[in-house]
């Protein structure tokens, strides 16, 4: 895939450019489909598949406060590149960019910068200064650019015929902790990914199970508790149980996300792990003592085995 972040990278326009534009926050299956259709249809005319998205999020640029993230820009661009989209137009948002007209926006930039020769965007999309560019518009410059217009219907959760797949509901079920219905709209377990740092130096002095403290990186975290995880490090991918909290039994009220990694001795402060968010065990709570909190460990990380095991992880 090849990576443009800036307009003035693009010196020519790309052959029969069939492109979809959004912010893709998760590349959930929505997206996926969205993309899939821009490559198939690239391969009936001979030409390139296109994405574009933006950076930061519009709203932020706005001085709006937007919502969490699901996909901060790496681990974007990284699922976006794994659809097997041709190119990748990670644009700047800034207020200039936002100033441009719709009529700018599809002339100038799309046809006559792109080289665009079909457009796939869901019903709702809009774009250009005040958002007035929509499908309506495109269809009535299509005849006059030389381009077509196609509308992606959307992708509905595979337990439900009327539950439209959003990253709004995706943050939602995150939320909540739901993790393992996440699966279900994104097509992968949600994950989060932080550098791993000095933490209290408790876990494995005093409960006997070290654990990997995370400076988390992403900006959505699920609801406090104890989680089934797999971990993917750069000594390989393991089973794990994290704990995402203020560890109330110590009392010291500071916020940590603690994984214990299984069957795992290796040193890995300051690089940077993947933990991927299978199932929720239990609420985070105050034990009477360490011993009693050792032995609860000792249940989670059997039934995260479990768990882990009935999911298919290897």
């Amino acid at each position: 895939m090849e990576l443009i972040e800036n307009i003035d990278q693009i010196n020519s326009p790309f052959k029969n450019a069939v492109i979809t534009i959004g912010n893709f926050d998760g590349v959930h299956k929505g997206h996926q489909s969205l993309f899939q259709q821009v490559i198939e249809k690239a391969k009936q005319i001979n030409g390139t598949s296109v994405a574009m998205t933006f950076d930061p999020h519009p709203l932020k640029a706005l001085g709006i406060s937007g919502p969490p993230l699901i996909t901060r820009r790496d681990q974007k661009l990284e699922l976006i590149e794994q659809c097997g989209i041709d190119v990748l137009l990670c644009i700047p948002f800034n207020m200039e960019f936002a100033a441009i007209t719709a009529h700018d926006f599809i002339e100038n930039f799309l046809v006559n910068k792109i080289g665009m020769k079909a457009i796939i965007i869901g019903a709702d999309y809009s774009f250009g200064k005040d958002r007035l560019g929509n499908v309506d518009l495109l269809k009535t410059e299509e005849d006059n650019l030389g381009f077509k217009t196609i509308v992606s219907p959307w992708i509905n959760n595979t337990d439900s015929d009327l539950e439209r797949i959003s990253s709004t509901r995706i943050r939602e079920i995150v939320s909540q902790g739901n993790v393992d219905q996440a699966m279900k709209y994104l097509g992968r377990h949600y994950q989060i990914r932080g550098k791993v740092i000095k933490g209290r130096e408790r876990g494995g002095s005093q409960l006997g199970f070290p654990t990997a403290n995370i400076k988390l990186h992403d900006e959505l975290c699920p609801k406090l508790g104890v989680y089934a995880v797999t971990v993917e490090t750069t000594k390989g991918n393991f089973w794990g149980v994290a704990n995402i909290g203020f560890s109330p039994t110590f009392g010291d009220h500071i916020f940590t996300i603690e994984v214990h990694i299984l069957d795992f001795n290796h040193d890995i402060y300051d690089t940077r792990i993947r933990v991927n968010m299978v199932a929720r065990l239990r609420d985070e709570q105050k034990f009477a003592n360490i011993h009693e909190l050792s032995e609860q460990i000792k249940k989670d990380i059997e039934t995260a085995k479990d768990i882990l095991e009935k999911n298919g992880h290897s």
